[in-house]
Order: C-alpha cells, then structure tokens, then sequence
C-alpha cells in the first residue's frame, strides 16, 4: 500500500514538474501560429491572470498596463482599444500591427427598437435603421493611416517621431523622439525645444537653433512615427470605453473604432466635448447622403466622443430608392425626408403621397398631401409614417393579344378596332417557337473526318471505335516520326477494347497510321469492340433486351440496331414541331367598366382568318384580351386532331404517316403498300402514348396499395404483445426485403402496348384490326423469327429452332428439363403477340396438358423459382412453443384450484 502511494506522489511530482516548465519555457512556433494561439486561447494570460471577454466577442487578454495597475473605475469599460501603429502596438518585425482587428470582425446584430416593431406590426415590413449597416463590418479605409503625410497645422508633440537631415559644415542623420518636455537633443547643438510648434514651421525653428552653431549648412526634416493618444467614446455607442488612437484621427475616425452608434442612440447629433465645452456638434447623415465631412474636427489628448440618444424618428416606405427609419431634426419636410431616402422610384405615382401620424401621441390619424410643392413642404413630426405609392400597373386604350400567335403582346386601340387588325392572315397564327424549332432542322450533320476519326465515328456511334488520337508530348523523350510527304509529325494512336484493355499491347505512339502495324492494331480493335451480323444489326447481348419482359417479337425486333439507327446519339424524327391551332375556338375577355365584370365572347377563328367571314370580326374595346388556343390547351375531337403514326418494320413503305379524318389502322397500312413476305403479323406491337399514360398511373397505384398493405402488416406484427424477440426480427429482415421489392417495382415504366388478336398464320391486310388511330401510336411488325425461347429455371436457358407442331414439352426437354429449383407448377408461355399462357389454363380431357401447348415462332417459355418458404424444422418449433405455452397455462390454473 506505502509502495502504491510513493508511486502516485512521483507521478503526481513529475507533472507538476512538467507543467511549471512549459510554462516557464513554452515551446517556440512560427508566427502565424503564435497569432492563432493567441486568438483562439482560452486559457490563462502569462502573468496567471485569466483571459477576459474583448468587446468584440473575442477572447484575449488585456494589455500589459491593465495588468500590472489595478482597473481605474471610470464608468466606461477599461479596455484599451488601440488603433493606432505606435511602438506599444508594434511586433517584432517592426511593423505596426493591423489596426483593423475589431473594425474588420462584424458585430453582433442588435434587438429591434420599439418604433421598428411599432413600423412593422403597422406596415407589414420589418425596416432598419438608416445608417446602421454602415458599421455592421466597418472597411479598412476609415481607419486612420500612420503613414499618411501630416498636415500643415499638425502640432508636434511628445512622443512624436522627426527624422532630421543635416548636411554642409555639420553631417548629422538620425530619429530623435520628443521627450516629455517637448525638447530633441541635437549633438553639438543641444536641446531644442519643439513641442507645440507647427509642422509648417518646423524646419525654420530646427534651422534658427542650429544656426545659433554652425554656417553653411542645410537640413531636412519630416515626421516619423506619430504619437497616440487617449480619448473617451461614451453615450449610446456600439463599444463605449477608452481608446488608444493616432494623434491623427479625426472624429470620424473614432467613431468608425467604436462601432458607431447604437441602435438607440443618434447620428444626427455627434458631439466632440474637449475640457467641458462641446467643440462639434457632427451630423452624420452629411456625411451618408451628401458625403460633406467639413464638420469632421481633428481630435486631441482625452477629447470626449458623446453619443446622446436618438431623436425623434420617422418611416418611409413604397417606391422609395432607401425604404428605412429616419431620425429627423426640428423643422424637416417631407421633401427632406425623401431627399434624404434617395428620392422617388420611376414608378412612383405623382397624384399623393399618405401618412400616418401619432396625435398628440394618444390617437392615430391618416393624412395625405398632394405630391407638389405644397404637400413637400409639409412639417414631419415623430412617429410619422410615410408611404409614396406606386402607379397603377393599368394600361389606357390598350388591347392584348396571347395565346398560339406570331407575335403576343400589347397593341394599341383606336375606334373602329376590330378582330381582323390583329389576326389578319395564317402567318399570324404561325407562333415563334414553331419558326425556331423548324430553322433547327435545317442545322447542318457533323462533317466527316478521314481516317481515325472516321474509326471512331464519334458523332454516330459513341463509344463503339475505341481508337483514339492526341497530340504529341512535347517533354517527351521519343521524337515522333516525321511524314516525308507533309513534313508534320504523325499522330499518336491508342488503340482499346471496350473494358479498356489494349489489344495486342496496341499503343502506337508516334507511327504511322498506314503503316501495318498500326492497321493490325486497328482490325483488332474494332473486331474486338464491334461484333455485327450480316445484316448489319447489333448483336451484343449486353444491349439487348432479356427475354421474358414483354416477350413481344417485335420489342426484340427494336432493339436490333441497323447501320446508323438506333446507336445514333439523335435519331432523325418527324414530329409536329408546335401544337396545331384550335380553329374552332378562339375568345376576346372583356371587363365591364360599370359592374366590373368579366364576360367572354367566343368566336370562330377559322371562319374569321379562312373564310374571312364577318360576322365573327367582332369590334373591339379598350382592355379587351384575345386568347388563341391550341390543340394542347383545349382537347378537340379526334377527328379534328393532328395524328402522326409510325410504321416500323416490315412494311412496303415503313415510315411516319399523317393520319386523314376517319383513316382506320388497316387503311393506313394500305395506303403505305402493305407488308412485305416476311412480315410476322403474330408477333406485331401496336403501342399508343395514352394507353401508356393510362398503364403507368395503375401500375403506380398498385406500388402504393402495395407499400400501404405492407406497412399496415408491419404495424400489427409490431404491435401485438405475443410476438417474440425471434419473430420481431425476422420481420425486419422481411421488412427490408419489402422495401427493395417495392423499389424495383416503382422503376417499371410502362410501354403503352395494345395486344392485338392475331392468329398464328395471319398474314394479310385484312386481317389488321380496324381501329382509329391517335397522335404518336406505333405499329411495328417484325421479321417471322426462327427461335423458341426459354428462361428461368431450367438447365440450359436459350434460343432454340423452332420446329412446326414441336409443343412446350419438347423444348423444355431439349433444355434440359426444369432444375431441382424449378415450380413447373406456375410455368407459362409468353406468345409473340405478347399474350400469356399459364400452366392452369391448359387444361385437356385427361387433366394439365402444357408440356402438348403447340408453340409458335417468338413464344418464350417461362419456367419460374420456387418460392422460399419456411422449413420444417422452423414449423416444428413454432408449434412446439404453442404447446408448452398451453401447458404451462394449465398448469397455472390448476395451481389457482388448488
């Protein structure tokens, strides 16, 4: 136990040891981290003092005099709040330090003042107080400059700084500092008594006392190193206290130190007091609005800054350059107030201005002056209100154009005006976006590009031609080879498969692109990164569709990309440029000047720009609007619509199709030549734009009953008190797998599909359906594919030939048969045409006959997984803890018998 505590008194000694000598000897560190230490420490000063709270919101510790003397009680704060450059301020450099520390750092905001509350409970709007943002982070350039030359009638001083130059009989060079008395000491010459002299008159007093000594000489002499002195800022100021400034400063200049005044004290009365009489009463809005500092007064040794409380106010508000709170003196005018606001807005209203006035500070009253000579002249008083309107946004003898037209906006009315002034011909119904959209059809292709830009095909074919080509490194050490025929250095060629691999080490840096290394290098390339058939389609299975999604032949068919389709970045579309007008329908809104009512007056635009019928040339008014409409704004019959339909695949005359009023499918199929002999009617995809609008808000209302029964499941498991801990989590295991479920099922996106009854052998006109088409619908019918496709669990998932009058049984066993995996139970065909078979709908004489379905060209057997369910052993021991339950409950009723 004495062996424990001996060993806790050492340790206990040693840091104690430690401690005393990093204080005694702190460890050196750059400069600019010593000033971060003393700007972010908050520990104790070096003399033990604790660090204190600097006005500024800052931490630090005071200097050195306020620690050595015990605070004087003044009634102000006792911090020196230096901004001048002397000595005491100096650092080691020599430098003066920045005197912009607490000028550069933004203040704290201050609480609103009960006449800006008064304002804003009045007004609505919270306004400040004029000139207050002027000090919220005061610049650099108010503070006074040490290094600025002084002025003629500066007064030298003790502690002031002069740099004499004598040069002739006597050579003399030096800094003398004035000492207390006023005098410098010259060698040879003496003591010379300077203090009060002007600086003007400076050289002549130094020339006189050497002069008394020597002849034949001449001298020079300029102020150094200015003396500081102390002044007080006390009344309603931001941070009243004692401050240590240049002999420099002028009041200005201490008032930007200390902040300015606060928000209840004034800046229309500053007063200077030196010795107890006020030397200047400054206004500080001179120097805001008119920027006139003549009144700024230079400042002397223990000068007084007195801020007294502000004076009456007043608010202005509206079109108003400066909307803000004004303190005003005896006798202003509302023409001085607004003056002082910066004047009127351009769309101030020249009729009145209003104001609200506190009377006899018991009731509120609301006046108003004309905006003339006589209302500006009007006498403010405080709590005075002043709101300057602005005009009313009406226009006179104006009538509007909107809607589909050329060019929208206002135009002028004249009597007589009628509907066919402003929509005289076709050409002003022909709007600027439809002009702009078909000028962006004629933009020119992106030009050719010989050689291994040709390789890349960059414009058409993004990422397919991994050959690239750069400029030479000028720092590097192989010089590329030079072409005899052009003198110009060949280019680099980098040459990659599409997983960013070089083939065959293919790096050919400066060689020739026709050399035989470099076009094996680009062969291998290509044959490694583009795989195509014959055709001309591409084949790679990363880009294709799975089967198994829509199952349909011809969206299989789509993917297929021929030579510059589909893998352009921007595949050449006819589409209508602008929605069509409405030219049934047009309408003029007209206001009442007596009821101020709206109505509106419908007219017939095609019969008044077409048929140029007068009965619908309707005679206009001042303030009529006309609104032209297109089919996108008001939906028409579908007889009357614009309809363009796609035809793909294998039709005579595959293309986009302008619809004719009642053309059914089956006649715009006639009219574009029919379908070709491989055309597979079967497997055809007939989609429309609404019916994929109409799929996708049911598929989104499914995901949302579904996360809502999920959620609904989730809370009842939760809050039933017989599940257990084990059963709890399983939940949330399941839970989660819900929640990835619903999110794969929010990223379906429906295709607007239609399944159209085909049969199998369909192959003629007449047996495309006759129904009416619509804007955007698209009718693809693909080549008869040669493939029967399987998927899901089986043991080979493929393509294979399909055999006529081969049934599903067939194919599964060429497959291999469904895994150990497999629910063949649940299996189905998805047809060609895009239509489903499941594995309880075939049903024949001797029961379940699907593996006798006889399967056509495209179908895609589906043979899904079985589903996870819990295994027995798990149902075991649920069952075996319901019953020990019920035991242990009879039991316990016996027990209460007994």
């Amino acid at each position: 136990m004495n062996r424990r505590l001996s060993a806790a008194f050492v340790l206990l000694l040693l840091a104690g040891t430690a401690a005393l000598y990093s204080q005694s000897y702190p460890q050196s560190s750059t400069q600019g981290d010593s000033l971060d230490q003393q700007q972010n420490s908050t520990s104790d000063c070096p003399d033990g003092s604790p660090a204190m709270s600097m006005a500024d919101g800052s931490v630090g510790c005071p200097p050195a005099q306020q620690q050595q003397l015990p605070a004087q009680s003044t009634g102000l704060d006792n911090r020196r709040n230096s901004v001048s450059g002397t000595q005491e301020n100096a650092d080691i450099s020599g430098q003066p330090r920045t005197r912009n520390s607490l000028q550069n750092q933004p203040l704290p905001p201050e609480p609103l003042t009960e006449f800006q509350k008064f304002v804003a409970a009045t007004t609505g709007q919270l306004l400040p107080i004029y000139g207050a943002k002027l000090f919220r982070n005061v610049p650099s350039t108010f503070s006074p400059n040490d290094l600025a030359p002084v002025t003629s009638d500066y007064v030298i001083g003790p502690d002031d700084e002069l740099r004499v130059r004598i040069w002739g009989q006597i050579n003399y060079s030096g800094n003398l500092r004035v000492d207390r008395s006023g005098d410098i000491y010259l060698p040879e010459v003496g003591a010379v008594q300077v203090g009060g002299v002007q600086f003007s008159a400076l050289d002549q007093h130094l020339r006189a006392a050497v002069g008394r000594v020597y002849r034949n000489f001449d001298l020079s002499v300029d102020m150094g190193r200015i003396r500081s002195m102390q002044i007080y800022v006390t009344g309603q100021a931001r941070r009243p206290g004692v401050y240590t400034v240049s002999s420099l400063s002028s009041l200005v200049d201490a008032l930007f130190a200390s902040g300015g005044p606060s928000a209840q004290g004034s800046l229309r009365h500053i007063e200077l007091r030196r010795n107890g009489k006020t030397v200047s009463d400054f206004d500080l809005y001179a120097l805001l609005i008119h920027g006139d500092k003549s009144k700024d007064a230079r400042l002397l040794p223990e000068d007084v800054l007195y801020i007294p409380a502000a004076g009456p106010q007043v608010a202005i508000i509206g079109s108003i350059h400066n909307p803000s709170i004004y303190e005003i003196r005896d006798g202003e005018t509302i023409g001085d107030l607004i003056d002082a606001a910066g004047k009127t807005t351009t769309v101030a209203a020249s009729s009145r201005i209003s104001l609200e006035r506190l009377g006899d500070r018991q009731v509120r009253q609301a006046m108003e002056f004309p905006f003339d000579q006589t209302g500006l002249a009007a006498t403010l008083s405080g709590g005075d209100i002043l709101r300057v309107f602005s005009i009313v946004p009406a226009y006179q003898k104006t009538v509007t154009l909107r809607g589909d037209v050329a060019n929208a906006g206002r135009f002028a009315w004249h009597d007589g005006m009628h509907l066919s002034e402003l929509i005289p011909d076709r050409d002003s119904l022909l709007s600027r976006d439809y002009w702009w959209k078909r000028s962006h059809l004629g933009l020119p292709a992106p030009e050719f590009e010989p050689l291994i830009s040709d390789f890349e095909s960059n414009q058409r074919r993004p990422n397919r031609y991994p050959c690239t080509t750069y400029n030479a490194d000028p720092n590097s050490t192989n010089s590329p080879q030079i072409n005899p025929n052009t003198g110009d250095p060949y280019p680099n060629i980098v040459c990659s498969t599409p997983n960013g691999a070089n083939p065959n080490g293919a790096n050919l840096h400066n060689q020739d692109p026709t050399s035989p290394e470099a076009q094996d290098a680009l062969t291998s390339a290509l044959n490694s990164s583009d795989r195509q058939d014959t055709a001309g389609y591409n084949t790679d299975p990363q880009n294709s569709r799975q089967f198994g999604g829509t199952g349909s032949v011809a969206s299989q068919f789509g993917q297929m990309s021929g030579p510059g389709s589909a893998a352009q970045p921007k595949r050449t579309e006819v589409e209508i440029s602008a929605p069509e007008i409405d030219w049934n329908y047009a309408v003029i809104e007209r206001l009442d000047p007596q009821t101020l009512k709206t109505s509106l007056l419908p007219f017939d635009l095609g019969k008044l720009v077409l048929n140029h019928d007068a009965s619908q040339d309707f005679p206009l008014q001042p303030g009529d609007v006309i609104s032209v409409f297109s089919q996108a704004d008001i939906r028409v019959p579908l007889e009357e619509q614009t309809k363009y339909v796609k035809l793909e695949g294998e039709f005579v005359h595959a293309g986009v199709y302008s619809v004719q009023p009642g053309e059914t499918l089956r006649d715009l199929v006639r009219r574009a030549g029919g379908f070709t002999r491989r055309a597979y009617l079967y497997g055809s995809e007939f989609d429309r734009e609404s019916t994929r609008l109409l799929q996708q808000q049911r598929i989104d209302e499914y995901v949302r009953l579904a996360a809502l029964d999920a959620s609904r499941g989730t809370l009842a498991l939760t809050a039933s008190s017989t599940v257990s801990a084990g059963t709890v989590a399983n939940s949330s295991a399941a839970t989660a797998a819900e929640e990835q479920l619903l999110a794969r099922l929010r990223q379906i996106r429906a295709t607007g599909r239609i399944v159209l009854d085909f049969q199998a052998a369909a192959a003629n006109l007449d047996d495309v359906p006759e129904i009416s088409l619509e804007n955007l619908d698209r009718f693809t019918v693909p080549p008869r594919p040669a493939t029967v496709n399987i998927v899901g669990a089986v043991y080979d998932q493929n393509s294979f030939i399909f055999q006529s009058g081969s049934s599903a049984g067939h194919y599964l066993r060429i497959a291999g048969g469904p895994n150990r995996d497999a629910d063949s139970r649940h299996s189905f065909v998805i047809r060609a045409d895009g239509s489903v078979v499941s594995h309880a709908a075939v049903k024949g004489p001797w029961g379940n006959s699907f593996k006798d379905l006889k399967l056509n060209p495209g179908d895609t057997i589906v043979v899904p997984d079985k589903s996870i369910r819990p295994t027995a052993l798990r149902g075991f021991l649920d069952w075996t803890q319901i019953f020990s339950q019920l035991a242990i409950g009879a039991a316990a009723v016996e027990v209460l018998r007994q």
